[in-house]
């Protein structure tokens, strides 16, 4: 278990969720943009008082980063395992499952 491919993911969906960019998010939390993607794409590792401060922006309780509960906001959802199971997929692959997953949904239309 990586925990900060974990953090980084959670970040993202919740970001997204929010309808922010990395750059707003990083304003909200006066962090530097590139550092949010350095996190969300897990190659920074992120302090605790950083954790607080995204969180604080996302207005998200730190434990919704941290739960392992399936019960957890954002955790059990079947959009989140996706975003989750793709996210980090070169974008290629990201756009074949996008069109397959939208032929799915149009299928029988």
């Amino acid at each position: 278990m990586d925990i900060g491919k974990i953090i980084g993911t959670r970040i993202r969906y919740y970001r997204k969720s929010a309808g922010l960019t990395q750059e707003q998010l990083a304003e909200k939390a006066g962090l530097h943009n590139t550092y949010i993607g350095q996190i969300e794409r897990n190659e920074k590792n992120v302090t605790v008082r950083n954790i607080q401060k995204i969180a604080d922006s996302l207005e998200i309780s730190i434990e919704q980063l941290f739960s392992a509960d399936a019960s957890s906001k954002g955790a059990a959802d079947p959009a989140s395992k996706c975003y989750e199971a793709i996210s980090n997929l070169p974008v290629n692959k990201q756009k074949r499952i996008t069109t397959i997953i939208s032929e799915i949904i149009n299928y029988g239309e």
